[in-house]
C-alpha cells in the first residue's frame, strides 16, 4: 500500500522556521518525485516545490524560491521541505505528494499524504 505521511506543522511567528517532513512507503522511493503542495483557505491548492528522488533536482514555486528547501533522505524514504524566512501568507495546509516528473499537475501526483497545517502569526 502506498503512503505518504506529512508532518512538522505547527504555529510560527512571521520570519520564524519550520521544517516538514514526508515518509513514504510501498512504492521505489528512488524513482519517484516528491512534491510539497499547499492550500491556503478558500484557495487553490499550489505546488511550492518538487524533487527527483533520482538525481536531487528541485523546483519551486516564485513565491517561496530562496525561503523554502526541498531535499530527500532516500536511505529513508523520506523528503523535507525546510521553510525559512516565514511569512504570514505562507499560512495554508501543506500537503506531499508523489508523482513521476515534477509537474505543476495536481493529477500527475498519484499518492497523497494527509497534510500537516502551518499557521504564521505576523
Amino acid at each position: 500500500e502506498v503512503q505518504l505521511q506529512a508532518s512538522g506543522g505547527g504555529l510560527v511567528q512571521a520570519g520564524g522556521s519550520l521544517r516538514l517532513s514526508c515518509v513514504a512507503s510501498g512504492f521505489t522511493f528512488d524513482d519517484s518525485v516528491i512534491g510539497w503542495f499547499r492550500q491556503a483557505p478558500e484557495k487553490e491548492r499550489e505546488r511550492v516545490a518538487c524533487i527527483s528522488a533520482s538525481d536531487g533536482s528541485a523546483y519551486y514555486a516564485r513565491s517561496v524560491k530562496g525561503r523554502f528547501t526541498i531535499s530527500s533522505d532516500n536511505a529513508k524514504n523520506t523528503a523535507y521541505l525546510q521553510m525559512n524566512s516565514l511569512k504570514p501568507e505562507d499560512t495554508a495546509v501543506y500537503y506531499c505528494a508523489a508523482g513521476d516528473g515534477c509537474s505543476y499537475t495536481l493529477e500527475d501526483f498519484g499518492a497523497w499524504g494527509q497534510g500537516t497545517l502551518v499557521t504564521v502569526s505576523s
